[in-house]
């Protein structure tokens, strides 16, 4: 059961470190650039970097290749996962702007690696650095304690912080972020204190539950830097989603009153969301603001009255009152683009005939964008469905 359990542990140290390196790789960019997630980053990179050179393929070319090139490897791996406890120990400080926290964290990466050279320069000549499951550890005890230590601390005090800060803050992303990574740290924290109770009393009860800690910690770390690009794409999918919906209004709108665009409509819908005129995050915005503005304008060929009359057919009928309302406007705007194409006379001042619904008065003055877009989806539907759009 215990070889089967190290087995599998090990079979995950692969896609673990892929996890990590694309998660570091994607969020580099956005990361470097933002104060506070590049601790976050840093202390994921160095992590990443850790479990590689403690892949077994990796530990076993560098045991092939003589006693030196694996102590180098082995210390080098040792170094990495100090600096990626202190880069632990910064992204809290930095999440939770403490500045004393900041400071003792690079300060206490810089004494822990200190002492870590010191003691292995001072240890007789020694191969690799590993806690063996019967003998002395190697390069000595005090070396190990010292690394445990860094660890230890580093995700004791990440663990508490983050369950602390994850059910203060009110962003979404930020608490799910913490959660991830304060779950990946606490298994990270069993993996060495599985490592201390061996230093210090033998103890290997846990040992072959170590390799499934340590990966699955990877993992969790690479999801918890991956949330904000998680909630990047949903973003992007949903206004995808609402500017291929407002397109068939906005377009027709715009061809009546082309002064309110911005850019000039493509031909095909399918090129305003592959090749947006606008920077993608404003897409939803712009084509919000226009059909609104056109609606206002257009709201001059409406006849007093017109809206509240093609409201009473549409309802009625079990039909919600904000879609009906949509109904009836889509039907009204049809017919008010129809006369402006056929080159009616408008009547300036009388676009108060065409009464806006409150998602669209709340957006002007400041209100929701989202209740305003999700209004004129509703707009859009309607406009497109004949059995709400015909006279």
């Amino acid at each position: 059961m215990a070889a089967d359990l190290t087995a599998f542990g090990n079979g995950l140290a692969v896609p673990s470190v892929v996890c990590l390196w694309l998660a570091v790789l994607l969020r580099a960019p956005g990361a470097l650039r933002s104060p506070q997630q590049r601790g976050l980053w840093l202390a994921v990179a160095t992590a990443a970097a850790a479990m590689t050179l403690n892949l077994p393929d990796v530990v076993s070319y560098a045991m092939t290749r003589g006693p030196g090139y694996a102590h180098t490897i082995g210390l080098v791996r040792n170094l990495i996962g100090v600096l990626s406890a202190g880069a632990v120990l910064y992204f809290v400080a930095a999440t939770t702007r403490g500045r004393k926290l900041q400071l003792t964290a690079c300060v206490a990466t810089v004494a822990w690696l200190a002492t870590l050279i010191a003691l292995d320069v001072a240890a007789p000549a020694h191969g690799t650095h590993t806690m063996p499951p019967v003998g002395d550890p190697v390069p000595s005890l005090a070396y190990w304690l010292v690394l445990i230590s860094a660890h230890v601390t580093a995700n004791i005090v990440c663990v508490a912080l983050c369950s602390r800060y994850s059910r203060r803050t009110e962003s979404r992303g930020l608490a799910a972020g913490l959660r991830l990574f304060g779950l990946g740290t606490a298994l990270a924290g069993l993996f060495w204190l599985a490592y201390l109770l061996k230093a210090l009393f033998g103890s290997t009860w846990a040992m072959p539950a170590l390799p499934l800690l340590m990966n699955l910690h990877g993992v969790l770390r690479a999801a918890a830097i991956l949330v904000p690009t998680l909630f990047t794409l949903r973003r992007t999918c949903a206004d995808t989603a609402t500017a291929w919906r407002l397109w068939p209004l906005w377009r027709d709108l715009v061809e009546a009153v082309p002064h309110v665009a911005l850019n000039k409509p493509r031909a095909w819908r399918v090129m305003e969301l592959v090749w947006p005129p606008v920077p993608r995050n404003l897409l939803v915005y712009r084509k919000v603001i226009e059909t609104r503005d056109a609606i206002l304008i257009l709201g001059e060929y409406v006849t007093p009255g017109a809206l509240e009359h093609a409201r009473g057919q549409v309802t009625g009928h079990g039909v919600p009152e904000q879609r009906a309302t949509a109904a009836a406007l889509a039907r009204v705007l049809k017919e008010a683009r129809q006369a402006k194409l056929d080159g009616a006379p408008g009547q300036p001042g009388e676009a108060a005939a065409l009464e806006l619904p409150a998602a669209i008065h709340t957006s002007q003055e400041g209100g929701d964008l989202a209740d305003e877009a999700r209004f004129l989806v509703d707009v859009a539907q309607a406009y497109v469905a004949p059995a709400t759009t015909r006279k």
